[in-house]
């Protein structure tokens, strides 16, 4: 049967890539809802491409301008954040691509479960803040969480005819980012034309500058501890430059899987939504003889502190994965419009962890509130800098 998919993020990196997965698959997918935070043009375009039945642009100043362009094409149009926790709920949809960027896609996707809605999940930030609550609601609602962050995909790619096998580690393999090897000393003039030259990926800024600092690996520890029921000492982070092995289980008995392909989003994104059955594609295939060396190295965790921290946050648990999520939200912002240095954005993230207040239990309420104090304490130390 074909999947109806709301798309929430449609106009971002993964948004875009996996619209392109749909377009090529009409046999498999239709486009039942998008959504949008600022983007009106793209979203239009892309609504009146694939026809859905409904869309929802996020800044309710641009309301008028979508609403006008689309009601005589009988798209249905709805505008902020409420409208887009209720959209998912739809009996008509199928599964739901939550590809919204950082905390913003935390109530969708909880909404999404309750209403008993399969999850795409490529907003790893929804696990990251409140990974206990999200896993425990999707049991409740047998939901599952498919993963589309590629070395998310790739353990759970490893794992179909394993679920009964115990897990000895899983080994998450990071690129690197740009400034794979240098030191601190070398980083202090870092431009953001420079962090946002990915070697491998292309993708959104703000993964793109997470990549850079390690912190988008920090944050796919987190959310793989909950994606699989691990302990933090079972999750390690290897430098792999090719990217080509995606990500690596070590099982109980030593044997490894790991899996590999060129680094292509739209392979992840398209395994998520057609799961459990894999889809013919015309992706480049990956040749060995292109690649007669794949190398792997530790990551400098002492340069790149990000990812000490996000492994600090996971160990003591309770909201500090939180506190870090919400700091690094606005430090990365911060350094996007110039306002602060590119080692500035870890050592926000850590005073903001040490000055936050630390719940070790907390509500989906205590949670919102964590973001908002943690976001006002980075703004404070932001201004200060100023």
């Amino acid at each position: 049967m074909t999947k109806k998919v709301a798309i929430l993020g449609s106009t971002g990196s993964i948004g875009t890539q996996a619209l392109e997965v749909i377009e090529a698959h009409p046999e498999a997918f239709t486009v039942e809802v998008l959504t949008a935070n600022n983007n009106a043009d793209l979203l239009i375009e892309q609504a009146l491409k694939f026809k859905p039945n409904c869309v929802v642009i996020a800044n309710e100043n641009l309301y008028e301008k979508v609403k006008t362009t689309l009601w005589e094409h009988d798209i249905k149009t709805y505008t902020g954040n409420k409208a887009i926790a209720e959209v998912v709920q739809m009996d008509s949809v199928d599964i739901v691509l939550t590809a919204m960027v950082g905390f913003s896609g935390l109530m969708p996707t909880i909404k999404a479960i309750e209403a008993k809605k399969p999850i795409a999940l490529a907003n790893k930030e929804t696990l990251v803040v409140a990974g206990e609550i999200i896993t425990r609601l999707a049991a409740k609602n047998k939901v599952p969480l498919l993963p589309v962050d590629s070395e998310h995909s790739a353990i759970f790619q490893c794992l179909a005819g394993e679920w009964h096998n115990p897990i000895e580690k899983i080994y998450l393999t990071a690129s690197g980012g740009p400034f794979f090897g240098k030191k601190s000393s070398e980083l202090q003039n870092i431009t953001k034309k420079q962090a946002l030259k990915h070697p491998n990926w292309e993708m959104g800024a703000k993964i793109t500058i997470d990549s850079a600092t390690l912190m988008n690996k920090g944050l796919e520890v987190i959310e793989a501890r909950w994606l699989f029921n691990l302990k933090p000492d079972q999750i390690d982070v290897i430098v792999h430059p090719q990217s080509i092995i995606h990500s690596i289980v070590q099982f109980s008995d030593g044997s490894m899987k790991a899996q590999m392909g060129l680094p292509d989003m739209k392979l992840p994104i398209q395994y998520a939504l057609a799961f459990p059955n894999r889809l013919t594609s015309d992706l480049p295939r990956f040749n060995f003889l292109d690649y007669p060396q794949l190398t792997f190295a530790q990551p400098d965790s002492a340069t790149f502190k990000n990812l000490q921290l996000a492994y600090e946050a996971l160990n003591k648990g309770g909201n500090l994965a939180c506190i870090l999520n919400a700091a690094n939200e606005i430090a990365v912002d911060a350094f996007l419009y110039d306002k602060i240095k590119f080692l500035d954005i870890a050592t926000i993230n850590e005073q903001v962890m040490q000055k936050a207040s630390f719940i070790q239990s907390p509500t989906l309420d205590d949670l919102l509130e964590t973001d908002k104090q943690a976001r006002e304490l980075a703004n404070n130390l932001i201004n200060k800098n100023l």
